[in-house]
């Protein structure tokens, strides 16, 4: 009997999708994500020690959305309208004929 599970086996599509600057903006994508049932990840940045002693109550917090590779399409046409992030740059998937 074979097991299920391979080494060589990848299960982790998970691929950067945006970076988000403005509490409001992850507010918002958030609900969009969640309405659509998509599944997200969110990785904080952590502030260096300058930017946390010049920055003050008043810094941005920012933020990079992670998605599987196969929500990307559907995601895309989510954050339209939305102001505050910078989506990231795959390229184009078209084919020329």
């Amino acid at each position: 009997m074979s097991s299920i599970l391979q080494d060589d086996q990848i299960f982790n599509n998970e691929v950067p999708f945006c970076r988000v600057y403005s509490m409001e903006s992850k507010k918002e994508l958030e609900a969009r994500f969640l309405a659509h049932r998509i599944s997200y990840y969110i990785e904080w940045q952590d502030l260096n020690f300058f930017q946390r002693l010049f920055s003050g109550k008043s810094s941005k917090s920012i933020c990079t959305f992670k998605l599987n590779k196969a929500d990307l399409d559907r995601a895309k046409e989510l954050v339209e309208g939305i102001e505050g992030l910078k989506l990231k740059s795959y390229g184009d998937k078209k084919k020329s004929n």
